[in-house]
């Protein structure tokens, strides 16, 4: 939800003609980024910070990561040989 504004289910839901899932479609910043954001969750939530609280915090993590990884160019090579 943080990163993609949806949720896997919402995602089938609403592509519901595609084999896969939201990751088999998500480019390599989004996945290096959805990497890091599972990491932080799981720390989140052992602090025992509330949903709502998470997803703001993750979604303005995602929004930083996303704008670095989509500027650097060896992560546009990655995107090149993919």
């Amino acid at each position: 939800m943080a990163l993609f504004g949806k949720t896997a289910a919402q995602w089938r839901t609403e592509n519901s003609n595609e084999t896969g899932n939201i990751r088999d479609f998500a480019n390599v910043s989004q996945l290096v980024c959805l990497a890091n954001l599972e990491n932080l969750n799981a720390l989140f939530i052992n602090d025992g910070l509330p949903q709502k609280t998470r997803l703001e915090r993750l979604n303005k993590i995602a929004i930083q990561q996303l704008r670095i990884l989509t500027s650097d160019t060896g992560t546009k090579k990655l995107e090149n040989q993919r």
